[in-house]
């Protein structure tokens, strides 16, 4: 096959740039302006749309372009025909927006919506944050100590030793451990004999020379009056004596501190008992003292004071 019209009409003997040759030229062919390039050549070209689907193409003799329908005057094609097809192209007829739609026909996001939802949001996480810091708070759990922590003891400070004592709220006379009272001439506190009954085991010892002495003072007594005293002590499996004194007078009665338990000599564990002395107490504040005095046998430890009303055993 040669350049150029080798003398078909058949579109498969044409050759579509027989135009770019010098042969084809002296042929007559031409650049295609809706052929292939040689005269009377094949033309197939379809606007977009033109053949419609369950109808019969228009025929034409072969080699001629076949003649479409012509619309009915003052009626429109109904062939579609795309916008490129118009004159003016895809510029000649704008899309026309939506009546009442801005932006073109496009309406924008709801702004406002959107920030309401996420302002709750935020709240909604916020609360949850505040509640479970308050749960954690309430629950009292430490969980770095891995469990359920003991509960704080709030310590109260321990009460100084004092010598006064009130009669309770109850109207029991007043009960006091000798480590509380006041101590004097050389009188100390231990603890290393087991069996007193004050708090702790700890009771006055180094009682055993002149000039030792506890005191007392008493306030709230409710009547003048008959009242009974009451001792706790220890020997060490021997009798003694002791010097009371009552609003500053001398008892002529002195204590006793007798070997009541009928402990073995020199065993102060086993000697732990108890002796009483009457005596006269005012309306008010009392003050009682026992000390080692002169011509005494203190050789006891003291454990606690008490009172009574009347004279009692």
């Amino acid at each position: 096959m040669t350049p150029g019209n080798n003398g078909a009409s058949t579109p498969e003997d044409d050759d579509p740039f027989g135009y770019l040759y010098a042969d084809g030229q002296a042929n007559g062919a031409q650049p295609p302006s809706g052929g292939y390039g040689y005269p009377n050549s094949v033309n197939r070209v379809r606007t977009v749309g033109q053949r419609q689907y369950g109808q019969q193409a228009p025929t034409a003799p072969y080699g001629q372009v076949p003649q479409q329908p012509q619309a009915a005057y003052g009626r429109p094609n109904a062939h579609y025909a795309a916008p490129e097809t118009l004159p003016g192209g895809a510029q000649a007829a704008p899309r026309q927006p939506a009546p009442g739609a801005p932006n073109g026909g496009r309406r924008g996001p709801n702004t406002k919506g959107l920030l309401i939802g996420a302002v709750a949001v935020v709240a909604a996480v916020v609360i949850g944050i505040s509640v479970a810091m308050i749960g954690d708070k309430s629950d009292g759990k430490d969980d770095s100590a891995g469990g359920s922590p003991s509960p704080t003891v709030s310590q109260s400070p321990q009460p100084t030793p004092s010598a006064t004592s009130s009669v309770a709220a109850d109207g029991e006379l007043p009960k006091i451990d000798a480590k509380a009272l006041l101590l004097g001439g050389g009188a100390t506190v231990a603890s290393d004999v087991k069996g007193a009954k004050a708090d702790g085991g700890v009771y006055v010892t180094n009682f055993n020379h002149v000039g030792a002495s506890v005191t007392w003072t008493v306030n709230g007594i409710p009547d003048d009056g008959k009242y009974t005293v009451f001792l706790g002590y220890g020997v060490p499996g021997k009798d003694g004596t002791a010097t009371l004194t009552v609003n500053g007078t001398p008892s002529s009665t002195p204590v006793k501190l007798k070997n009541w338990a009928n402990a073995p000599a020199g065993d102060y564990e086993k000697g732990w008992t108890k002796t009483y002395n009457y005596v006269q107490l005012n309306k008010g504040t009392n003050t009682i003292k026992i000390s080692c005095e002169q011509g005494n046998q203190c050789d006891a430890n003291l454990d606690q004071l008490w009172l009574a009303k009347g004279w009692v055993e």
